[in-house]
């Protein structure tokens, strides 16, 4: 493929992502059909297909970028923070108000267990947010600011916390009042690893 038909090819498929994106997050995975994203993207059905195989394909790769931007706002919120256990927090929080925004929910919360499994679910958190606290709670380990019997577990506890949390607040009937009350307790829970 030369230069012009791979960047041409790159383009049609970020075009076609962001289309699903805007759909699944709208309007969920079962109400969207790939002839909805093809129409909306101006491509054919088979340009889908080439790119994603499938609508299961499709929205794996819709769900990696949303986790993908689910982290960048936390890195975002937290680059240039000193302080590790401000960084700490701050990513917390963010993370939680990032996860439950309208669009971001109906992908990450409501849909994706479901239609990609938790293992593909967990892993692709892994990747984004995930490392991110991961990187912090070792920081906070190194400088001997941490009291937990490991890291890892610290991190497999406040992802299932923060997760569990945003599961929450995606069923709630009054998300920002629910998102208010996870955050305070979450922060309780942040601030109890201290040394």
């Amino acid at each position: 493929m030369g230069r012009a038909s791979k960047e041409q090819s790159e383009l049609t498929a970020a075009r076609i992502l962001d289309v699903a994106i805007d759909a699944f997050g709208s309007r969920g995975f079962t109400a969207v059909s790939l002839e909805d994203v093809a129409a909306a993207a101006e491509v054919t059905r088979g340009a889908v297909y080439h790119h994603f195989r499938s609508k299961s394909g499709l929205f794996r790769a819709v769900h990696a970028e949303t986790q993908r931007r689910v982290g960048q706002a936390v890195d975002d919120a937290t680059s240039g923070i000193g302080d590790p256990w401000e960084a700490l927090e701050t990513g917390c929080h963010t993370f939680l108000e990032a996860s439950v925004r309208a669009d971001r929910r109906q992908i990450m919360l409501i849909d994706a267990p479901s239609v990609l499994g938790w293992d593909v679910w967990r892993a692709q958190d892994a990747d984004n947010s995930g490392r991110l606290l991961l990187a912090v709670l070792t920081k906070l380990d190194t400088a001997g600011l941490l009291d937990v019997a490991s890291v890892p577990a610290a991190n497999a506890l406040l992802t299932g916390a923060m997760n569990e949390a945003a599961l929450w607040i995606a069923a709630s009937e009054a998300p920002a009042q629910s998102t208010e009350d996870a955050w305070r307790t979450l922060r309780k829970i942040v601030r109890s690893l201290h040394s």
